[in-house]
């Protein structure tokens, strides 16, 4: 599947039931654009996703899809607010912290998201305090 923002192959991922509420369409798919972070709705997903083609820094196991999932919805912090937290507080429980991760997609290269990823990042430490 490709992006329908920049064309770049997308990452697709399985949405467990707990996140289907956070996904696009409540998908039991989704797929996030590894170069400018679009989160789309997605017909199927392999078993292993490579999550680390959007990041060497991405999380694995039980921390990447709601890190997935919370990243494609920074576009809109305003419309996404409670989604996002949900989805950050579960990545957080599952051992991974999220504003580590940002920074490094921040720092990366690579990645040009359609949104203020430096921005988002203080917003989203923001709602962590």
């Amino acid at each position: 599947m490709d992006c329908p923002n920049c064309q770049a192959p997308m990452v697709a991922f399985d949405v467990p039931e707990r996140y289907r509420e956070h996904a696009p369409e409540s998908s039991a798919h989704a797929a996030l654009c590894p170069e400018c972070l679009t989160l789309s709705a997605a017909d199927a997903a392999p078993a292993d996703p490579r999550f680390d083609r959007i990041s060497d820094a991405f999380p694995t196991g039980e921390a990447a899809v709601p890190l997935a999932l919370a990243v494609g919805l920074l576009d809109s912090l305003a419309l996404n607010r409670s989604d996002i937290e949900a989805l950050l507080d579960a990545v957080a429980e599952a051992g991974t912290d999220p504003l580590l991760v940002l920074d490094r997609l921040q720092v990366q290269g690579g990645v040009d998201p359609v949104f203020d990823l430096e921005r988002r990042r203080h917003q989203v430490e923001q709602l962590f305090e």
